[in-house]
């Protein structure tokens, strides 16, 4: 399984990406060995701050589970929300994402 992202200088990046990970987990470890995926997720999954904002590419949005009241409300604490923002931490891996693509969103860098 794999998904593309965008980082903040808009250079794409193919990562690996396993069966039941949180998108968040995937980019985090990926930001270790290379900057451009920095990705702050201060919160490590637990729904409590907006640190893994990331953009939904458009043809994978309904794909996505829709996003609970209560990322919802995380969202509402992010720097520039779109109509397709999502809290990585809430997207698990499963073979019907295999090529999701996402964009790095700002105030998520590390």
């Amino acid at each position: 399984m794999k998904i593309v992202v965008t980082d903040r200088n808009r250079n794409k990046h193919t990562l690996d990406a396993l069966d039941g990970w949180r998108v968040m987990e995937i980019i985090r470890d990926y930001g270790m060995r290379d900057a451009a995926l920095g990705l702050k997720a201060e919160c490590g999954g637990a729904l409590s701050c907006a640190t893994c904002h990331v953009y939904v590419g458009a043809k994978w949005q309904e794909k996505l589970p829709p996003a609970t009241d209560e990322e919802q409300d995380m969202l509402d604490a992010a720097f520039e929300v779109e109509d397709n923002s999502r809290l990585s931490c809430q997207i698990l891996m499963n073979d019907d994402l295999d090529g999701l693509e996402i964009t790095l969103a700002p105030g998520s860098e590390p």
